[in-house]
């Protein structure tokens, strides 16, 4: 059991969520972490992958896809 595992099941039950609801899978860790490091690299500012990860976060809890979002972070490290 790692870390986040406890934690996550902890902010599950403070949000009135089934822990399983926060649960990530292997792929879409991978995907938030390369996410994070573009966000990090590319603005050269560490602070900006948590925060673009919390903004993906809620768009995606809105509806929109990871996967799209993805591609959008993505563009922006080749320009």
């Amino acid at each position: 059991m790692s870390w986040l595992d406890p934690v996550t099941s902890a902010v599950a039950e403070a949000a009135g969520l089934d822990p399983s609801d926060l649960q990530l899978s292997p792929e879409v860790a991978r995907e938030i972490l390369d996410i994070a490091r573009i966000a990090s690299h590319a603005s050269g500012e560490r602070i900006n992958a948590p925060l673009l990860c919390y903004a993906l976060g809620i768009a995606v809890g809105r509806g929109a896809s990871l996967d799209d979002l993805a591609a959008v972070v993505r563009a922006t490290e080749q320009s």
